[in-house]
């Protein structure tokens, strides 16, 4: 009797711990259902149906339709014929919306990136709040991913649907189509946050420049290709994993509208690193405290302590700090070998030379280009640019000192042309 009654206890307890099993697996097939149906409901936004179909503006002026028409031109192909070029996959609201010759006062970033570092536009973004102008290049698979997500960001991103224009550069052998059956790079994408949570599963894919199947980046197009996406008559040219300080667009604008600059003249923002863990200062009082406990250091101090030596950080840091939002010259400098500053200059400097390729001398090239050229550097005040991690030796792709060798070889070559091009410059390289 005591043995039927612990069987009985014992098949209510089951049948309990069944019915509790059982609304489980309807609740989680609720959820599949609700979540699939929130995705498709999501894709179908994305990409016509009946969403779509519920948008009043007119079909021709939607994103999708700009990005439809983007990719059927095929592109062009860059004067080398390696590369394939679409230059503004997605416009931004401001090239859009722009009349011409309304954008006399503006200055645009312009900066460079493969899919594995695109993640690095949240930091950038967090920061610059005026137009950006960013040169994407992709490679096999990656082609397609980078169209879908570039679509994505500018579809869930405001400030990105308001200010930044992309451009895709792949190679002349590969052509990016329009993403509309690529459901799997959208799974999952619900807002903003997503879509770079999705960017970070591709970080650090690849180490600096080992692109798979051997290709080379090329760095010096990506540049000019995002310069020449712009028409702002000052451009700020950064690679992607770098961060300028606060303000810098209003605070550089005030000054020229206060100080005319000279034709020749470019401005320099000397150019440091910081530790990964900290936070990137965002003025001049921040980051000179950094700076003198070892958290924040020169530019390249490990890899070429010379190559940012004459931006004479010495001067710089130990001049007035003045926080009051007025940013003036603080000195201005010639060129002298092998100088790189970052810089904000006119749109009518020369564009980079597209030859370099991989690691070395691609943007030393130009430097030398502008001091032939006649160019003087004027070092900003208390603007600066910072570098997002210690550049260490260590953490460089295993080709890197032969690609170094051989752009050396070129930059020779390219001196010697810079004296046919300015016969009568007196100054050299």
């Amino acid at each position: 009797m005591h043995l039927c009654k612990k069987c009985s206890v014992f098949r209510v307890v089951l049948s309990a711990l069944l019915l509790v099993a059982l609304l489980q697996l309807l609740y989680l097939s609720f959820l599949s259902k609700f979540h699939g149906k929130q995705q498709r409901s999501l894709y179908s936004e994305l990409f016509g149906g009946s969403a779509a179909k519920r948008h009043v503006q007119s079909e021709k002026n939607t994103r999708k339709e700009r990005l439809r028409y983007s990719l059927s031109t095929g592109g062009i192909f860059d004067h080398s014929g390696q590369y394939r070029v679409y230059k503004h996959l997605i416009k931004s609201d401001f090239t859009t919306d722009q009349i011409p010759g309304s954008n006399s006062n503006v200055l645009t970033l312009a900066t460079h990136t493969t899919i594995n570092n695109l993640h690095h536009l949240e930091s950038l973004l967090e920061r610059w709040h005026s137009p950006l102008s960013i040169a994407i290049f992709a490679h096999g698979e990656d082609v397609q991913f980078a169209t879908a997500l570039v679509f994505a960001l500018s579809f869930f991103c405001p400030q990105i649907q308001a200010l930044v224009d992309f451009h895709l550069v792949c190679l002349s052998g590969e052509t990016a189509r329009f993403p509309e059956q690529d459901r799997e790079h959208f799974a999952g994408l619900e807002d903003c946050a997503s879509v770079f949570a999705r960017l970070e599963t591709h970080r650090d894919k690849a180490k600096n420049y080992a692109i798979s199947g051997n290709v080379s980046y090329p760095n010096n197009l990506l540049r000019n290709v995002a310069r020449g996406g712009t028409e702002s008559p000052y451009i700020l040219v950064l690679d992607i994993d770098m961060v300028p300080s606060a303000d810098l667009p209003r605070q550089f604008l005030a000054m020229i509208q206060r100080r005319e600059p000279a034709s020749d003249e470019v401005f320099v923002l000397p150019a440091f690193e910081i530790r990964h863990a900290r936070k990137v200062p965002a003025t001049k009082t921040q980051l000179v405290q950094l700076y003198q406990v070892g958290e924040v250091r020169p530019f390249y101090e490990e890899l070429c302590p010379r190559c940012q030596a004459p931006t004479n950080y010495s001067q710089w840091v130990n001049s007035h700090v003045r926080e009051t939002g007025t940013l003036e010259v603080a000195y201005t400098l010639d060129w002298v070998d092998p100088w790189e500053p970052f810089y904000i200059g006119p749109r009518t400097v020369a564009p980079y030379d597209q030859n370099f390729k991989q690691y070395g001398f691609n943007r030393i090239s130009q430097a030398c280009e502008l001091h032939v050229a006649g160019y003087r550097f004027s070092v900003l005040s208390s603007a600066f640019v910072v570098h997002l991690g210690f550049k260490l030796q260590g953490e460089f792709h295993a080709k890197k000192e032969e690609e170094n060798k051989q752009n050396r070889l070129l930059f020779r070559s390219f001196k010697e042309g810079l004296k046919i091009k300015y016969p009568s410059s007196t100054r050299r390289c």
